[in-house]
């Protein structure tokens, strides 16, 4: 396999001739061949080879082959020779999403700037777009997918993809059989899909099991819990959490802290507030929550720990991980998460601040804070490694909420496939945020096979 980059022109001619630029010849090692077959994504050509004295890697396709590749722009992209009679541009990178819009200007409303972000990086390397479910036409093997050009969004036809990076947004859209169907018909064909659904919480827990190493930073967790379950989680450990299954940004979690000779101590978020309520018996503590939360079904109840703190309030760490162009982990950026005060959790909507981790574990740690870092990064990976090990799908992105408990301990409490990228929007984390998106583009043009792989 050879790999370059070069540039297309369009040729206005009606024949089927490739002219191709010694130099582009010599880097595809295909310098005497006299017929090639032109691929971009799922779609083939067949057609000649000519010469042309120009310097630098150029390819002028003519119109017909153009059309029947259905190649969306000239200019840039990457170019593969599969063997001695094949050339392959692209990549083809489709992201696949929802909540598309009849405004041009914001196809995907509210997310056609986060989508945009995403492209970026690789917009003029490649072929990079953004689709829904239904722009995909499985008959004629094409999709129709919006283009970012520098006047804004165009919609192009245009080949299935070489990879499919899933960006859905709906938990409940993506678990329906229609979806899952859909998906699995890129697999079917040979196009990795990476990012397959969202994590449940007993997922994560199931994908961990087995591995005793990485199993340790887990709290102690139960699904489904009993009333007597919750209290004997209770006396063990004297504070608990109770988080919805399929929760995100910290809805519907409880933290229960007991004292034998005070009771129960319960907070929660209501209307926008944070609350807290006190019980002496447990029996009033359980109405509590089962009028609440639907008798506890499609909860997990999971073993509190004692984080570090600033001014009295938790921290906690979102640390975001990703595939890179090797196909190795790597810690692509790390938030820290101050919690509010009286707040359940650190999210920033409740109340919570984002900081940088160097001025948490400074101010924790002092002298210790680079070692105890590099060795949360390490468990993470290690976490990383060990739920891409049991996954069924292809995985490229984790958000790991890490913990470190007082003892230096560090514990994972959460892992999200599709993570949020709100902790990039601090001032200080910025480049670690733009990193994010170059590796997302690195781990496309691996699994794409547009980049040279060091197979284990």
């Amino acid at each position: 396999m050879s790999l370059t980059t070069c540039t297309i022109h369009f040729a206005a001619r009606s024949d089927k001739t490739l002219y191709v630029s010694s130099a582009l010849l010599k880097s595809l090692q295909l310098t005497g061949s006299k017929q090639v077959t032109l691929r971009l994504g799922s779609r083939t050509a067949n057609a000649g080879i000519k010469v042309v004295k120009k310097t630098g890697n150029h390819l002028y396709i003519p119109v017909s082959v153009k059309n029947q590749l259905q190649v969306p722009r000239s200019g840039t992209c990457m170019a593969v020779s599969n063997g001695a009679k094949e050339i392959q541009l692209g990549p083809l990178i489709g992201i696949l999403t929802n909540a598309s819009s009849p405004n041009t200007a914001q196809p995907f409303g509210s997310r056609s700037a986060l989508l945009r972000d995403y492209i970026r990086p690789g917009n003029k390397k490649s072929f990079f777009f953004a689709f829904v479910p239904s722009d995909v036409d499985w008959t004629a093997g094409s999709v129709v997918g919006y283009f970012m050009t520098e006047d804004g969004w165009i919609r192009k036809t245009v080949p299935l993809p070489d990879v499919v990076y899933n960006r859905l947004s709906s938990r409940r859209a993506e678990k329906s059989v229609s979806i899952e169907s859909f998906k699995e018909r890129f697999v079917r064909r040979g196009i990795p899909l990476f990012n397959w659904s969202f994590f449940d919480k007993s997922d994560v827990y199931s994908l961990l099991d087995g591995d005793k190493e990485a199993f340790k930073h887990v709290p102690e967790s139960h699904l489904n819990p009993t009333p007597d379950k919750v209290r004997e989680m209770l006396e063990k450990h004297r504070f608990i959490y109770l988080k919805p299954t399929g929760g995100s940004l910290g809805i519907g979690i409880y933290r229960v802290t007991y004292h034998p000779k005070r009771g129960y101590f319960v907070r929660f978020r209501r209307g926008g507030k944070n609350v807290l309520y006190r019980f002496t018996q447990f029996s009033s503590l359980m109405n509590l929550l089962n009028a609440r939360s639907g008798r506890l079904r499609n909860y997990v109840v999971q073993q509190g720990i004692r984080l570090i703190e600033i001014d009295s309030c938790p921290i906690d760490f979102r640390f975001h991980l990703h595939k890179n162009g090797s196909n190795q982990w790597v810690v692509a950026g790390i938030g820290a998460k101050k919690s509010g005060k009286g707040s359940v959790t650190t999210h920033v909507k409740n109340g919570g601040q984002v900081m940088t981790p160097e001025q948490v574990m400074d101010r924790v740690f002092g002298s210790k804070a680079d070692t105890i870092l590099q060795h949360s990064k390490q468990t993470a990976i290690k976490l990383a490694e060990s739920i891409e090990k049991n996954s069924p799908h292809i995985l490229g992105e984790l958000g790991f909420d890490i913990g470190i408990d007082q003892n230096e301990q560090v514990w994972m409490f959460e892992a999200n496939s599709k993570p949020g990228r709100s902790i990039f929007k601090h001032p200080s984390l910025k480049s670690q945020g733009k990193t994010s998106l170059n590796l997302i583009f690195d781990h496309c043009l691996y699994l794409s096979r547009f980049k040279v792989r060091r197979e284990s």
